[in-house]
């Protein structure tokens, strides 16, 4: 697909490509991360009943770098995420990001107001840069995430951060999302946040519409989950934050088939309260 000019590519479930399941499901995935790394939710029961579509954000996975470097910021791959939303015609879609994907829902929502829903994890709302202090877990894999150059073994570090501690994933993948991404993506994403170019979120979720659905590990080792239960979200569903047992920052990959047991729980609310 092509988004101002420039290719970015995605996945589908199988549902999708039938064409016969209904509601779309579209995920956008974590910093340093690509599509792919949905796969063990959309190869599932969940991707067989349900239309989903994944996106390379650009510089990730087989999408082209930005070209324009104020692209890789929270409001440029909000932006992405828009278009991406009109160019598949799925204005009513769910939204569910991971991580840095989440970050960029909170962004992208009040340009989204036909959307069913949103999911988000591993991704606290902000809405400073002073914040992201409290928000976030001390870890030393931080630093790679924000770098231009990654080694392997600092690659590898990172990726252990995405898990719960002794998780016995196989993160190989994760490793090499990482060293593939153009690091120019994490070097612009880390000065713009720094920068504070980024919305209100904690104003956004605040002011939300549409029900909102945080899941977490609960053996996330980047997010604070005290912060989390500290704020205030009219629109939480369930009016609190999902604890996925034995998971960390990626449940979605350590624990997928309880993570799209929540995510089905989710739609079939929404379905309810139509």
């Amino acid at each position: 697909m092509k988004i101002d000019g420039q290719q970015i590519t995605y996945l589908q479930s199988p549902a999708d490509q039938s064409g016969q399941a209904d509601p779309e499901v579209i995920f956008i995935h974590g910093n340093s991360s690509s599509a792919r790394t949905w796969l063990p939710v959309m190869r599932g029961d969940f991707g067989r009943r349900f239309r989903c579509v994944a996106l390379d954000l650009p510089g990730h996975g087989q999408s082209e770098p930005a070209r324009d470097q104020a692209d890789y910021s929270l409001p440029g791959y909000a932006a992405v995420l828009t278009r991406f939303v009109q160019e598949l015609r799925a204005s009513e879609a769910i939204i569910v990001g991971w991580s840095l994907g989440g970050q960029i829902v909170m962004e992208a929502a009040p340009e989204l107001p036909d959307a069913g829903g949103f999911v988000i994890f591993g991704a606290p709302p902000v809405a400073s840069p002073a914040q992201m202090a409290e928000a976030f877990l001390p870890h030393p894999a931080m630093a790679a995430l924000f770098s231009a150059q990654v080694s392997e073994s600092e690659a590898r570090l990172a990726a252990e951060s995405f898990t719960a501690p002794g998780s016995p994933l196989d993160i190989s993948e994760f490793v090499s999302d990482i060293l593939t991404t153009d690091g120019a993506a994490r070097i612009g994403l880390g000065a713009s946040a720094g920068a504070g170019r980024f919305a209100d979120e904690i104003a956004i979720v605040s002011a939300l519409r549409q029900p909102l659905a945080i899941l977490q590990g609960a053996d996330e080792q980047l997010v604070n989950h005290d912060y989390l239960r500290k704020l205030t979200i009219p629109s939480l569903w369930r009016k609190e934050v999902q604890l996925i047992p034995g998971a960390g920052h990626a449940p979605h990959q350590e624990a997928p088939q309880q993570f799209a047991a929540l995510l089905t729980e989710f739609i079939g609310d929404l379905g309810r309260k139509q």
